[in-house]
């Protein structure tokens, strides 16, 4: 099980995923003074000027991929069906990316709406890049699962 790259791959997809779960993925600065007027995270937004509930969204498709990936690790006796669940899994990680330019997008007009007449940089943080790198991991570990799958079915030809 873990001799295989594409296991190391998918427990480096989890262990992505939890690293970012609970970290500040956002922020909102003030143009001029570089004051922090918001910070979201993958379950949180913590703001003194915008009121209401955190993109949590975000946090529920990080812990659907982590589930679905730690699952597909010991599914490698039916690499077909952990085939699926990585793909399934790289579907959500592109959904989160869109989800949170959503989320970054619809923070920025609720701030511009508060505050008409200041300007606002949007700071992109480390840990909201890891999910791009885990779509990459997991699209190694697709590749690694259909080379084995084709070296299975090559050996089942020779008998």
């Amino acid at each position: 099980m873990i001799q295989r790259i594409q296991t190391v791959y998918l427990l480096a997809v989890a262990i992505i995923c939890l690293a970012s779960l609970f970290a500040t993925v956002g922020s909102y600065e003030e143009a001029s003074t570089g004051a922090v007027a918001a910070q979201f995270g993958n379950f949180s937004l913590s703001s003194p000027i915008l009121q209401g509930s955190g993109p949590y969204a975000l946090g529920v498709l990080l812990m659907m991929v982590l589930l679905i990936d730690l699952l597909a690790v010991f599914l490698f006796h039916h690499r077909m069906r952990q085939l699926r669940l990585v793909i399934f899994s790289t579907i959500l990680l592109v959904g989160y990316v869109a989800v949170y330019a959503f989320f970054a997008w619809l923070y920025g007009q609720k701030l511009q709406a508060a505050l008409p007449g200041v300007e606002f940089d949007f700071r992109l943080r480390f840990m909201a890049v890891l999910p791009v790198v885990a779509i990459v991991l997991n699209a190694l570990a697709i590749g690694g699962i259909r080379k084995d799958e084709a070296l299975v079915r090559s050996l089942d030809r020779l008998r």
